[in-house]
């Protein structure tokens, strides 16, 4: 089985080096966008994408409104989002939720955590890619 591809999208070349090292060690295919258009653009044209990671604050396309893109899309409704941000603010969670986003960790995020919320969503996601 091949390994479950992740997708990160943040305009932080940084931050994208610290998310694939971490989900590299645990044994996910990542794959990276620079912002929200860039992240839209590769998930609308490749279909094994198990889970996306994705920042908010980005230019040209902002977090929320990639996600609420890719979602009105019958074909992406069911790919797991989860944003990875140093937002909080609880309007934003809830506008992110309703959007279609399964989770919401914090910048700076633990890798543990960052690892074990990836497994448990990016298996359906997996699923969906199949289909």
């Amino acid at each position: 089985m091949n390994q479950p591809r992740i997708l990160i999208i943040d305009d932080s070349k940084a931050i994208r080096l610290a998310v694939r090292s971490t989900l590299s060690r645990a044994g996910f295919d990542v794959i990276e966008a620079r912002d929200g258009e860039q992240g839209r653009e590769i998930i609308t044209s490749q279909s094994d994408i198990s889970l996306v990671l994705c920042d908010v604050n980005m230019p040209r396309l902002n977090g929320l409104s990639m996600v609420e893109l890719i979602k009105a899309d019958p074909s992406h409704a069911e790919l797991p989002v989860v944003m990875l941000t140093t937002e909080g603010e609880p309007a934003m969670v809830r506008r992110a939720r309703a959007a279609g986003a399964r989770g919401w960790i914090v910048k700076p995020f633990k890798d543990d955590v960052l690892v074990a919320t990836v497994r448990r969503l990016a298996q359906a996601g997996c699923e969906q890619a199949a289909k």
